[in-house]
């Protein structure tokens, strides 16, 4: 059974948290014990309805406030396919929140306020979903109880929704679906009260989209986590390299290249908890070894000898801004890319991005909270890696302050 991950976006009380809850709650991924628990806090809030955002919204602030602040996950199944969801806050000062959420993401429900339409918080977090490479979108056109599920509300969204996206390049497919997560119209079930929409209700969406194309299985790269050597009796001259395979398609008997040394051997065996198997590919956790005795560790990358990644100590990204502390011009940073650690230097502020308009913002380079933009990176030692539109594992890293002991940013090398 394949898995899906995805988020949800949106803005304040479009009903991200919502329709999560109605999801679990129509598909019976919850126990009793917590829908007792959330009707009694429902009953003491007040609500009308059984508030099913509080079983994502777990903080307490957020349930006073009745937002989203941090980033929630939840787990649930259904025979067809496994789900992670991230249910990511709405708000703009939040906007870190959900570019970490959003990261692992195969594809973004964007909530849409049926009676407000397409506005600034819509557009900023369907650009967020294109420059994180979430090649899957849902535009959940939400509260259509509230318009009186009018066919013409959700035809303008639409066409202003989709207007917006033709002008994004790595969103390859947009679904628009009606629902209603209140009264539970087309999340689970086919709702009665909108004939006019022929298509299936969300959860069929995701158990169906096809992820196949999302992974990239043509450039093998396996960044090295750690060396294993047991030192027992049953195990004497085991040596294996432990990692979590970042793309391509690796099988015993393969050639294979070791970066950055440059040394070739072949695969003797790919080894599982499990036991031996015949070929590893993204994302599965393996141990691979060699026929040759070559010096390797961790941050080291193997590869296939016709297919190397790009190497360079000078990188252009796309981050977003983390800290509440300013980027220090020239600032010095640890840069964390797969299982490499290396010292970095900000060069150069190419330009910041106005993620409502799209537009450069070339005249203001100071990088506070939530900015997004472009800069130009100097690292210690050479990294090995590919642009993030090829391949988000080997494509991504963060930045550190090591001073504060804090991840400053998140970026993709373009």
């Amino acid at each position: 059974m394949d898995l899906l991950r995805f988020t949800t976006a949106g803005s304040v009380d479009d009903g991200k948290s919502t329709l999560i809850g109605r999801l679990l709650y129509d598909s019976k991924n919850i126990f009793e014990d917590q829908l007792e628990a959330v009707e009694v806090s429902s009953r003491k809030r007040g609500d009308e309805n059984v508030n099913l955002a509080l079983l994502t919204d777990g903080l307490r602030a957020e349930r006073e406030q009745g937002i989203t602040i941090d980033v929630a996950y939840r787990y649930f199944a259904t025979p067809r396919r496994k789900f992670i969801i991230a249910d990511t806050p709405g708000h703009i000062q939040y906007t870190r929140n959900m570019v970490t959420g959003a990261s692992t993401a195969n594809l973004a429900i964007i909530l849409v306020d049926a009676r407000k339409g397409v506005i600034e918080q819509t557009c900023r977090h369907a650009f967020i979903a294109n420059l994180l490479r979430i090649q899957h979108v849902v535009v959940a056109v939400n509260k259509m109880d509230l318009v009186d599920y009018n066919q013409e509300s959700y035809d303008e969204i639409v066409r202003s929704f989709s207007d917006f996206a033709s002008r994004l390049d790595n969103i390859v497919e947009v679904t628009f679906i009606p629902i209603s997560a209140l009264r539970g119209d087309n999340v689970v079930e086919k709702s009665e009260n909108m004939p006019w929409f022929e298509g299936p209700p969300l959860l069929y969406h995701l158990e169906t989209v096809y992820l196949g194309s999302d992974d990239n299985h043509v450039d093998a790269r396996f960044p090295v986590q750690w060396v294993i050597r047991p030192q027992s009796d049953r195990f004497h001259d085991f040596r294996g390299y432990a990692g979590r395979v970042a793309g391509g398609v690796f099988k015993p008997g393969d050639e294979v290249m070791v970066l950055p040394s440059g040394f070739s051997s072949r695969i003797r065996s790919i080894e599982t908890y499990e036991g031996a198997v015949e070929e590893a590919f993204s994302p599965l956790s393996v141990a691979v070894t060699l026929e040759d005795e070559i010096d390797i560790s961790r941050g080291d990358m193997i590869v296939k000898p016709n297919n190397p990644p790009k190497s360079g100590q000078d990188i252009e990204a796309m981050i977003c801004w983390f800290s509440e502390r300013k980027m220090a011009p020239r600032g010095k940073y640890i840069l964390r890319h797969t299982t490499k650690e290396v010292k970095a230097i900000v060069k150069e502020v190419r330009y910041k991005v106005n993620i409502n308009t799209l537009h450069k913002i070339e005249d203001d380079l100071e990088f506070t909270l939530n900015d997004i933009g472009r800069i130009a990176l100097r690292t210690s030692s050479a990294l090995f890696y590919d642009s993030y539109r090829r391949n988000r594992n080997t494509g991504s890293f963060v930045l550190i302050d090591e001073q504060a002991n804090e991840t400053v940013a998140a970026g993709m090398i373009v």
